[in-house]
């Protein structure tokens, strides 16, 4: 199979993270930081390199700002959950993912908290100048997505980073797209929070994600449990990364995440880039040449991430989203992608949505090159 639904979760994994997972399952198997034997403290040697490793891989200061989670949704309702109070304001923007969206309609019907959606271009994503106009001495948080999982829209995150900490607001970027694919340096982008999951363009296994959480940052933790530290306690203790992570961690996942972390930095981020943009160069421009197919992605000129949404004329994405997958053996995704914002900015949340198509990268010119002909026979069907 062609697989091009890494959008979703990165289809191959380099082997040094199966090896990282199978060790893991097999020689770190204790509770790490619950007991001083062997077993137990290589588990939080394989839980603290994965730690230290993408903190080298955002520019963090301190490793012990990331916080590992289940995946980006769980660190994206601690974000903002966390922080937000009964009453507060947010701002984001109309091409979010559900994992914000949904946490942000919670906060509105539950907490009486505003949201304002201010408007994305498909070119060059989040308006900056509107962020900046919207904030209100009551806006508790700004949440932006780095790139759309929808059609690959960058916002610039650096230059709204440098607008909220001039306006002294917390800034949480989504990096789901992004984490392992672009360069993030969470100081110089005045990042406050970052959520990235594992199983994407970090190459690791799915259940294994992650929050950083800037030294600035009052965060209160959704959960309580235990930590192995501070057990005296009736509460969580304060010290980080403890304070947010109760509980047994998911070790065989975070230590694949550590693994793919350490893969990124040995290649180099710049050049795991290149390589996507080439892939989604040749697709994008070979798509764009065949009658009847629409094509919903950044024009030339733009920065892209790594995926692009397509419709065909008088056809249902979800029939070609089969088709692809039984006569043509590519994998891709038709629907709306959970995102329904981002249709909604798009004029596809009535019409079933669109096919997208994500490169990765473990994939070749050929590949797309069988996808731009598979989608020209459909077309034509």
């Amino acid at each position: 199979m062609i697989y091009l639904d890494n959008a979703a979760t990165s289809g191959q994994k380099p082997q040094e993270v199966y090896a990282a997972v199978s060790k893991a399952l097999r020689d770190c198997s204790g509770n790490p930081g619950r007991s001083g034997h062997k077993i137990s403290l290589a588990a939080g040697n394989a839980v603290e390199e994965a730690r230290l490793n993408l903190s080298r891989l955002f520019k963090c200061s301190s490793a012990e700002r990331i916080v590992f989670c289940s995946n980006a949704t769980d660190a994206l309702n601690l974000a903002i959950k966390g922080i937000v109070p009964e009453g507060g304001s947010v701002i984001t923007s109309s091409m979010e993912h559900n994992s914000v969206a949904r946490p942000l309609e919670a906060l509105r019907t539950q907490k009486n908290v505003s949201v304002t959606k201010v408007t994305t271009d498909i070119n060059t994503g989040a308006d900056v100048s509107e962020i900046e106009r919207s904030i209100t001495p009551e806006t508790s948080l700004v949440v932006i997505n780095h790139v759309s999982n929808v059609t690959g829209t960058v916002s610039d995150i650096a230059a709204i980073g440098d607008i909220c900490r001039k306006h002294k607001v917390p800034f949480l970027v989504d990096a789901s797209q992004s984490a392992g694919a672009f360069e993030i340096d969470v100081e110089k982008m005045n990042i406050d929070m970052l959520a990235f999951p594992g199983h994407k363009s970090l190459m690791g296994p799915q259940g294994a994600g992650g929050l950083y959480i800037g030294p600035d940052i009052d965060l209160h933790p959704l959960k309580e449990g235990g930590t192995g530290s501070r057990s005296e306690l009736l509460t969580m203790p304060e010290l980080m990364p403890d304070r947010f992570e109760s509980g047994t961690l998911n070790v065989p996942g975070i230590a694949g995440l550590g693994a793919g972390a350490a893969f990124i930095l040995e290649q180099g981020v710049s050049g795991i880039a290149t390589k996507e943009e080439a892939l989604m160069d040749q697709l994008i421009d070979g798509l764009s040449a065949i009658p009847r197919v629409t094509v919903l992605a950044p024009e030339k000129g733009h920065r892209r991430g790594a995926a692009v949404s397509v419709v065909i004329e008088d056809a249902e994405p979800q029939d070609i989203g089969l088709l692809m997958d039984q006569a043509f053996d590519i994998a891709v995704r038709a629907g709306l992608h959970c995102a329904p914002d981002a249709h909604t900015t798009l004029g596809t949340i009535d019409t079933g949505g669109t096919i997208r198509i994500s490169p990765g990268y473990y994939n070749t010119e050929e590949d797309i090159a069988k996808c731009i002909d598979a989608v020209s026979q459909l077309a034509e069907a």
